[in-house]
């Protein structure tokens, strides 16, 4: 086994392959990897690499019975000079702290997401970019208007819930013993609104993607449903996403969204790591996002933050109508991720973008 993958590091990426778990927007990461001239790498839970070998994003699949057991090929990665691609299920099945351990070449800050695992250090960072919040509500008791509780976690708003009064919630609560951490958040009622940004070390540029708004079950289905008939059949709203809708903001809301992002990223490279203290210098960079309601006075409430390539970027797959305008080329958050890559490569800048 190498020592460091620093012995290694060259200027030319076909001494590198890209990897990333299989599933979230693995199909999109390693597509644009391969589209900029890398190998590629998925780590696959058996039975369900057939997906990939499909789609030929691939070029080597590494099968392992479950996600938790990465560290069980990580020697495998570092043998074969792979640089990994974090996204939302490497935060829900191995969790930030052992994120953390991870000696394999990885692109990104890794400690930036203890801030996004945890909604009250969420909130500390947003709140110190000067981003408008929904109110939270420190217990039960307080609550007295419609609010939403949200769980920590990566969990695609599964468990979230809605609740009106003190009483409600603790009705409700009882569903979710075995989850302890969590946020009680003001229910803000307006559009939501997901911005896929792309901040580069390497240009120092802050780029907007795209954007999207989910579809979540049964939220959003649940409106086809007479209010009588949800009664009698005591029906519950849940918001587990199911998919991705393309969302095109007014051209009018764009500086608001520009600021925001350089904001977040500006006051990122002033947190610091619980397990090491130290401070996170290169701060928040390549994909991220800011989950948003909008309220009918255009108002952002930023409720959340993903420090990574989020799935609703996966609708653009071929570039979005904002990429089309900078690129004149299909580009999708995952080739930009590729490109940033390859450009800290052939530039002998790589140890700008890992983390």
């Amino acid at each position: 086994m190498l020592k460091s993958f620093e012995a290694k590091i060259m200027g030319n990426i076909s001494e590198y392959a890209i990897a990333t778990l299989g599933s979230h927007t693995a199909l999109q990461i390693l597509r644009g990897a391969k589209d900029e001239g890398f190998k590629t790498i998925c780590i696959c839970q058996k039975g369900q690499d057939k997906l990939y070998e499909s789609y030929k994003v691939a070029d080597e699949i590494i099968l392992v019975d479950s996600f938790k057991d990465f560290f069980q090929v990580e020697d495998q990665l570092i043998q074969k000079n792979a640089i990994l691609i974090p996204h939302g299920s490497f935060v829900s099945y191995l969790g930030w702290e052992k994120i953390q351990d991870i000696k394999v070449m990885h692109y990104g800050t890794k400690g930036i997401l203890e801030w996004e695992s945890d909604r009250t250090k969420e909130r500390e960072w947003l709140t110190s970019a000067g981003l408008r919040l929904p109110k939270i509500f420190k217990t039960p008791g307080d609550i007295d208007r419609a609010v939403i509780i949200k769980f920590h976690g990566a969990k695609g708003g599964k468990g979230y819930f809605i609740a009106n009064s003190p009483e409600e919630f603790y009705e409700r609560i009882q569903e979710y013993s075995g989850d302890d951490g969590y946020v009680i958040q003001e229910y803000i009622v307006g559009v939501p609104v997901y911005t896929h940004y792309f901040y580069s070390p390497i240009t120092q540029e802050l780029e907007i993607m795209s954007f999207d708004k989910r579809y979540e079950s049964n939220a959003d289905s649940i409106g086809r449903i007479a209010a009588k008939d949800q009664i009698d059949v005591g029906i519950r709203t849940s918001y587990t996403i199911t998919g991705n809708i393309p969302l095109v903001l007014r051209e009018s809301m764009l500086p608001d969204v520009f600021e925001m992002g350089e904001n977040v990223v500006k006051e990122s490279r002033k947190l610091s790591n619980s397990l090491t203290g130290e401070k996170l210098t290169k701060g928040l960079y390549g994909p991220f996002c800011l989950e948003a309601i909008v309220d009918p006075d255009l108002r952002f409430y930023v409720f959340e933050i993903s420090a990574r390539i989020v799935a609703g970027t996966n609708p653009y797959i071929n570039g979005s109508p904002y990429t089309w305008l900078k690129y004149n080329e299909p580009m999708s958050t995952g080739r930009r991720l590729a490109r940033d890559l390859k450009e800290a490569i052939e530039s002998d800048r790589l140890q700008e973008v890992l983390g």
